[in-house]
C-alpha cells in the first residue's frame, strides 16, 4: 500500500467486531477456553474461507464467535482490531457487535459489553481513537428477539450510539423490524441497516421511510435504482461500502467491476470500511489499496472517500 493512504485520516463505520476474530486469536481462545474446534489448525481454518454467498459465510462466522466467551475474551478481540486500526490511521471507530449471538449461548449481556467496552475506553487514552458503539439486531431471529435485546442494553443505554440489523439478508426485509426500530430511535439511538448488498433496491427504500436510518450498510444496489440513487445523492445518506468483502461474498465478480468509485464520481456520499475482515482478506488500508490497485483509484478520490468517512460519523 503506498505511504499516502496509509497515511490518510479515516473512519471505519462498518466493522464487526465479531468477524475481525484473526485463525490465529481464536485458536488461542478455543485454547483457553478449552474448546474442541472442528479445524486441525490455522492454515486449516484459512482454507475454509471460500464463500459463496453471505449464509456460507455467516455459518462459519457464528461458529467462530462460539469460543468468545469471557469478558476478557471481548476485550482481546476489541483490542487486537484497535491496533490494527492504529497501524493504518483509522481515527474513529463506529463498530457494530452482534449481542444475539453470545446471550444465546449462554454468555451475558453486560460480560460482552464490559469487554468490549473497556478496549474501546483504552484505545480512546493509549492509542488515540475515538469510537461510539452500534448494538445490531440479528434479522434471521424474530422482531420479538430484538426487542428482547434492545431491553437487555436499556440498562446501559449509554454505551451505545445507535442500533443496527445485520446478518441474512435475503427474505428478512427491513419491514419487520419497523417497531424496534421506532423504539430503539424512541431511546435517542441513532439507526443504521444492512441493506442492498444481496437483497435488492426496495430493501433500501425501506430501511429509509420505515427504519428511518441515517446510513446505509452496504448499498451498492441502490445504483439498479435511479430514482433510488438520486435521493441518496441529494440527501447525501451515506453508504459503508465495504469492497473486499463484496468480492468474497460474490456480490461483484472481481474487483474490476466494483460500482464504488462510479457513485463517487456521481455524488454519493459513499465510504471504504472492512465488515469483517478476519474473514474477507484486509482491513480499511487494504480495502482502499484493492481499490487503487484494480479501480485505478486517484489521491483525489481517495481522499474524498477518507473525508466521507470522516463527515458520516455519528459520534
Amino acid at each position: 500500500m503506498p505511504e499516502w493512504l496509509n497515511a490518510l485520516p479515516k473512519a471505519e463505520l462498518h466493522l464487526h467486531l465479531e468477524g475481525s476474530l484473526e485463525p490465529e486469536l481464536l485458536f488461542a481462545l478455543a485454547e483457553r477456553n478449552q474448546i474442541a474446534l472442528p479445524w486441525s489448525d490455522v492454515e486449516t481454518l484459512r482454507a475454509a474461507y471460500a464463500f459463496n454467498n453471505l449464509q456460507e459465510f455467516l455459518d462459519l462466522y457464528y461458529a467462530g464467535a462460539s469460543v468468545l466467551h469471557t469478558e476478557q475474551d471481548f476485550y482481546d478481540l476489541t483490542w487486537a482490531y484497535l491496533q490494527r486500526c492504529k497501524a493504518q490511521n483509522v481515527i474513529h471507530v463506529e463498530p457494530f457487535f452482534d449481542p444475539q449471538t453470545h446471550t444465546d449461548r449462554g454468555v451475558p449481556f453486560e460480560v460482552v459489553l464490559r469487554g468490549i467496552q473497556q478496549a474501546l475506553r483504552d484505545g480512546e487514552q493509549q492509542l488515540g481513537i475515538s469510537h461510539g458503539l452500534i448494538l445490531s439486531f440479528l434479522r434471521h431471529l424474530p422482531e420479538e428477539e430484538a426487542f428482547k435485546t434492545l431491553e437487555q442494553a436499556m440498562p446501559f443505554r449509554d454505551a451505545f450510539i445507535g442500533v443496527g440489523l445485520d446478518s441474512s439478508e435475503k427474505g428478512f426485509p427491513p419491514r419487520l423490524f419497523e417497531r424496534v426500530f421506532a423504539k430503539a430511535r424512541s431511546e435517542g439511538l441513532h439507526a443504521v441497516a444492512h441493506a442492498g448488498e444481496e437483497g435488492p433496491p426496495e430493501y433500501i427504500w425501506e430501511a429509509l421511510d420505515l427504519l428511518k436510518v441515517k446510513r446505509i450498510d452496504h448499498g451498492v444496489r441502490a445504483i439498479e435504482d435511479e430514482r433510488l440513487m438520486q435521493r441518496i445523492i441529494d440527501e447525501q445518506i451515506p453508504l459503508t461500502v465495504c469492497p473486499l468483502s463484496n468480492i468474497k461474498l460474490c456480490v461483484f465478480e472481481h474487483m474490476g467491476q466494483h460500482n464504488i468509485l462510479d457513485m463517487l464520481e456521481r455524488g454519493v456520499k459513499v465510504t471504504v470500511n472492512s465488515d469483517d475482515p478476519a474473514y474477507f482478506g484486509g482491513y480499511v488500508g487494504e480495502n482502499f489499496a484493492a481499490l487503487h490497485e484494480h479501480l485505478g483509484m486517484t489521491e483525489a478520490q481517495a481522499r474524498r472517500l477518507a473525508q466521507n468517512s470522516l463527515d458520516a460519523r455519528l459520534a
